[in-house]
């Protein structure tokens, strides 16, 4: 019979179990969480415990039923046996629980969970939520893929002011530059084109609509420019400075009752500026 799924562990004690994995760090002061389970299956899913079981014993000091320490927390362990063991993979819904057992897998070498915990480490959930977090994660046990992929997403988030990610302390200094390199870079070649875009056909019949003011930029613009270069400066990607929200406030930055109308008339430009700036190298 297989161990119940309640969310509270230690449910392995199979009585036919032929080694206890003892679990030494608890999260409270509560003595250590014993499992007992079976040789035959971590040793499948683990070369680091298969080469633990084949070395010789001394018969004399064997106990009947081996005890091995573990420093993982009770928690983590229930959650990677239950990986481990042929039953429905357990819901993994922090962060902080993935990379924990994250760690553990890696440790002990069971790459058919390390397998499924990259996979959930590359959810769009944990993605748009913590990229940072899931890049600091990634270089940690050097997934370069997956940091790749997370750098991305890292573009919505300002470095500078943004909460400070834990996960942050893991990495080092290379790969922590590596991210604000793509960020500065990427910044700087979006601002370039917002100065470099051609406003010959920005016009508003108000703010253009005399000679002496034919040549200048409608004021929604200017209000436009200004406040995506400061943006683009926190967060270089274009999911804000190309909302309607923030072209509204653009236009009515300005006090111009015509910009509004010229912001509409302008969608080919925005749209040929904004495919430009997406075409951007947005990954370390």
């Amino acid at each position: 019979m297989f161990p119940s799924t309640s969310c509270s562990f230690n449910f392995f004690d199979f009585p036919d179990g032929d080694v206890v994995l003892v679990a030494t760090g608890s999260e409270s002061r509560e003595s250590p969480t014993q499992f007992r389970v079976h040789r035959c299956i971590l040793s499948l899913g683990s070369p680091f415990f298969r080469d633990m079981f084949s070395l010789p014993q001394n018969p004399a000091t064997v106990e009947k039923v081996p005890h091995i320490p573990v420093t993982e927390p009770g928690s983590v362990l229930d959650t990677l046996l239950r990986f481990i063991y042929p039953t429905p993979n357990p819901p993994v819904t922090s962060l902080e629980e993935l990379r924990d057992v994250l760690g553990a897998a890696i440790k002990y070498e069971f790459e058919g969970v390390t397998a499924t915990l990259r996979e959930l480490l590359l959810s769009p959930h944990f993605l748009r939520s913590s990229p940072v977090s899931v890049y600091a994660i990634a270089c940690r046990y050097d997934m370069d893929d997956i940091a790749k992929v997370a750098s991305g997403y890292t573009l919505g988030v300002d470095l500078m002011a943004g909460p400070l990610s834990e996960d942050l302390k893991w990495i080092t200094a290379y790969h922590y530059h590596q991210l604000l390199v793509l960020h500065k870079r990427r910044a700087d070649a979006a601002i370039s084109f917002l100065a470099e875009a051609p406003q010959d056909n920005l016009k508003c019949m108000q703010c253009n609509g005399s000679t002496f003011h034919a040549a200048v930029p409608p004021k929604w613009w200017v209000a436009f420019e200004t406040s995506a270069r400061e943006e683009l400066s926190a967060r270089p990607t274009t999911d804000r400075i190309f909302s309607l929200e923030f072209l509204y406030k653009a236009a009515a930055k300005g006090g111009c009752p015509r910009c509004p109308g010229s912001v509409l008339e302008s969608w080919k430009f925005l749209v040929s500026l904004k495919e430009a700036i997406d075409d951007l190298n947005s990954t370390i």
